[in-house]
């Protein structure tokens, strides 16, 4: 029998040469040529700048941090906006329930008059919302907090605002606070502390609301969670009385039903 013939062999693969690395550009810069913008300090920022340096070196802070079950909160907005006149905001809610917890914890509405020599405690519920402008922050007021339905504050709010953005806001439209809520949740930060707002003796720092499995009855369940940060002027606030008003705060925003009582 016939063999079939060997198979010719191969030509060796020719291997190509790695490409060359891009040279890298050679950097190059003039010494004593630091590149800078100066920008003048508006009147604005110099009062922002006085009140809250007057604040974190006069006043004591101390920080008190709860972390809010907001799944019951959700579903109450929900049903909420399916009929109100306008849409409710959590924000609008925290303020709302502040204004609550607030009516509950007198001391927590209070301020350190050192001069006179006494704390006063406000019979009235103003509740300080900050804004975020291009100069700064501004507090407008929203007076009687406590005596407003959730649709009021909500318009008060964004009318408010609205005045603060477009610099229109009035005096007395920044003055009387005796409680203040500051929301960066909308930005996605989870928490943070805030400087107290004067002549305040607390201000509520308010994180976003996040997604994430929660402990029900013993077992894990998909939930949704906000933490709050409540600073406070440890002149006037004991770290008890702090932890008192946020465990009213949390109660109420964890059953809103709370509110209509």
């Amino acid at each position: 029998s016939q063999q079939a013939p060997a198979p010719a062999p191969q030509p060796a693969a020719q291997t190509e040469p790695a490409p060359e690395a891009p040279a890298v550009p050679a950097f190059s810069f003039v010494g004593g040529e630091e590149a800078y913008e100066d920008i003048p300090i508006s009147q604005m920022r110099k009062t922002i700048a006085r009140r809250l340096s007057e604040s974190k070196f006069s006043a004591p802070h101390f920080y008190l941090t709860v972390e809010i079950n907001m799944g019951k909160a959700i579903k109450w907005r929900k049903r909420l906006n399916e009929a109100a006149p306008v849409k409710i905001s959590f924000n609008d809610l925290i303020v709302k329930a502040c204004a609550a917890a607030l009516r509950q914890h007198p001391a927590v509405n209070s301020s350190w008059l050192g001069e006179q020599g006494v704390i006063r405690r406000h019979r009235n519920v103003h509740i300080g919302v900050a804004v975020a402008v291009e100069e700064g922050l501004l507090v407008p007021v929203i007076r009687h907090a406590d005596m407003k339905s959730l649709s009021q504050i909500n318009v008060e709010i964004r009318a408010l605002a609205e005045k603060a953005r477009q610099r229109k806001l009035q005096p007395d439209e920044m003055s009387g606070n005796t409680f203040t809520v500051s929301n960066l949740g909308m930005f996605g930060i989870e928490e943070f502390t805030a400087i107290i707002n004067p002549p305040d003796a607390c201000i509520l720092a308010v994180g976003g609301i996040l997604e994430k499995p929660i402990v029900v009855d013993g077992e894990i369940k998909p939930g949704h969670t906000m933490k709050v940060t409540l600073s406070c002027d440890h002149r006037v606030v004991d770290g008890a009385t702090g932890a008192q008003f946020l465990q009213t705060l949390k109660g109420i925003l964890e059953d809103p039903i709370r509110l209509l009582v």
